[in-house]
């Protein structure tokens, strides 16, 4: 089961914000217009607070792009696609000279901005109306708030932070706040979340208290709190409902959505709606598509637009015996010489495609899979979890052999037997490091796991001082008229 986003109502509930930096297309306008969706006539009833939920939630969908890009910025892909002119913003991110001018961040901003605006509009509310089981749709909107915020300050350092929505001239007078500030509001939502969600949700794909747990723990791990890290993980893995799936060629495929590995997951569908001058509009994960293999014919897959290509050094990152590497990484050569299949090569080629996010035939019922394949998003999934709990305990000094035990039960499931790691110390922080990025290829983990390790030059083209973070978007600058500075270096 999947939540279906009513984009209608979604978008009558972010236009009436007003707030500068999402625009909302006319036709939406003339919904608000008629059906006069304001704070006086809004939150009156229990359908009111879930509907607005459903709004909240509906922006998960545009991180498509944060996911694609965190890749395509790392030393795991090469940006791929058509010709070196082919969406060039991202190809600009790949070779570290993307500039405040970039289509991508600046989408990502937006979307990320109107995820905010959303659950602040009924945070700014929520004491409007009662009925039972209200601390849950405010639980998981905090969180939600919680996971655009993380999103927004990793990739773009101090931001703008408001608790109620943002309005038009905000931006000339709310400076950017520091990040410790950002992740204390972060900490806040994710702890208030924690205490008033339950491990089961009330529908499938819906935040819970594991979601907001294992958030917490990676919020803290990304401000080198290592002793809260662990102590959050370590609560949510005893006693959180998760495993790891016996199989992990499983966990990718349309049946193993929601499944016992699944902390939290951004759901899509293959409903109509999306185009390329709308992308945010698609119900489907738009990153399925523009992985894909470009000009295929064959058996199991779709084809594609070839972006986000593996290196032949994240290739070479799996030991040998490593199960998951031919889950994760698809060879196309020798897929194509074993099963009569044929593909077109795009720009910087490499051979593979990240086999996870790929579209498979018979996905689709109604859509188009270059921009609505339902393939979800497992943004946290419980291996996620156990290697940052391994980090934690290891990077903070405070147990080595905990860190070890669930390190190797990752291990154990990817050569199907065990393969134990004993190293300590600085050996095994490497060996955590290196089992994030096999274990978590193609997730849109890695360029964030290298800058906050401090391991930032390991990508071509990375200057420190500067590419730890993204530049803020020209236009927001501007229209703060000074009351925003850059990023340090663009």
């Amino acid at each position: 089961m999947k939540i279906y986003i009513n984009k209608i109502l979604a978008s009558l509930v972010v236009c009436v914000l007003a707030f500068g930096i999402y625009s909302c297309s006319d036709n939406y306008l003339e919904e608000v217009e008629r059906y006069s969706i304001d704070s006086e006539s809004y939150f009156n009833s229990e359908d009111d607070y879930y509907n607005a939920l459903v709004g909240a939630y509906d922006l998960l969908q545009a991180s498509y792009l944060n996911v694609i890009l965190g890749e395509i910025a790392s030393d795991n892909t090469l940006c791929g696609g058509e010709s070196a002119t082919d969406v060039i913003s991202w190809q600009q991110i790949d070779d570290m000279i993307h500039t405040p001018v970039n289509d991508g961040l600046k989408s990502l901003w937006d979307w990320m901005y109107s995820g905010v605006n959303r659950a602040n509009f009924i945070l700014e509310f929520q004491d409007k109306a009662d009925f039972e089981g209200k601390e849950i749709i405010l639980g998981e909107t905090r969180f939600l708030r919680a996971y655009y915020y993380f999103e927004l300050v990793k990739w773009f350092g101090p931001i703008p932070l408001k608790e109620t929505r943002f309005q038009l001239g905000d931006e000339t007078s709310i400076p950017r706040s520091p990040v410790a500030d950002v992740y204390a509001l972060i900490e806040s939502d994710l702890l208030y979340a924690i205490n008033n969600l339950n491990y089961t949700a009330p529908q499938v794909g819906r935040a819970t208290k594991g979601s907001a747990q294992a958030l917490l723990g990676k919020a803290y791990l990304y401000q080198n709190k290592f002793a809260p890290a662990a102590t959050v993980l370590d609560n949510l893995i005893l006693n959180g409902p998760y495993d790891l799936v016996s199989d992990y060629d499983t966990i990718f495929e349309n049946d193993g959505e929601n499944g016992i590995e699944s902390v939290f997951e951004v759901q899509y569908t293959d409903a109509e709606g999306a185009g390329f001058g709308c992308l945010q509009c698609s119900e489907g994960n738009v990153a399925v598509g523009f992985n894909g293999i470009r000009n295929y014919t064959g058996p199991l897959f779709d084809s594609g637009f070839s972006f986000n290509v593996p290196t032949q050094e994240v290739v070479d990152a799996f030991e040998a015996g490593d199960l998951r590497k031919d889950v994760a990484i698809l060879d196309i050569e020798a897929w194509a010489a074993a099963n009569n299949a044929t593909f077109g090569t795009g720009y910087e080629h490499t051979g593979y495609f990240n086999r996870k996010y790929i579209a498979r035939q018979g996905d689709l019922n109604t859509g188009d899979q270059n921009l609505t394949n339902p393939n979800n998003y497992r943004a946290i999934r419980f291996a996620d979890v156990l290697l940052m709990a391994a980090e934690a305990y290891n990077r903070g000094g405070i147990s080595d052999t905990k860190a070890q035990q669930y390190l190797n039960r990752v291990r154990e499931r990817a050569f199907g037997a065990p393969n134990d790691i004993t190293s300590t110390g600085a050996v095994l922080t490497d060996a955590i490091a290196n089992e994030r990025r096999v274990e978590l290829v193609g997730e849109g983990h890695r360029f964030f796991d290298l800058v906050r390790t401090g391991r930032g030059s390991e990508i071509d083209g990375f200057i420190a001082g500067k590419h730890e973070v993204f530049p803020i978007p020209f236009e927001e600058i501007q229209f703060s008229n000074g009351n925003w500075e850059q990023n340090p270096n663009y």
